[in-house]
């Protein structure tokens, strides 16, 4: 069971958007990795603060826009 805190966020891929750059998985090892077909996953959802700024910048530097980093929670 996971406990989220109010520095968690959510943190998903697109994967028909993802190319498999793996750019994600290298600047935020800890939250992303690439699966078995050469595109990145989530590993960590939610996402703690602790790793928040590491995902953000994941999601910044995607040139596919396929990461999404959301802190409100539905």
């Amino acid at each position: 069971m996971a406990f989220v805190t109010a520095d968690a966020v959510h943190v998903s891929i697109d994967t028909t958007r993802c190319q498999g750059h793996g750019r994600c998985a290298i600047i935020a090892p800890d939250v992303f990795d690439v699966d078995d077909s050469g595109k990145g996953k989530v590993l960590v959802d939610p996402c703690s603060g602790k790793f928040r700024a590491a995902a953000e910048e994941a999601e910044f530097s995607c040139p596919e826009t396929a990461i999404t980093v959301a802190s409100s929670f539905i």
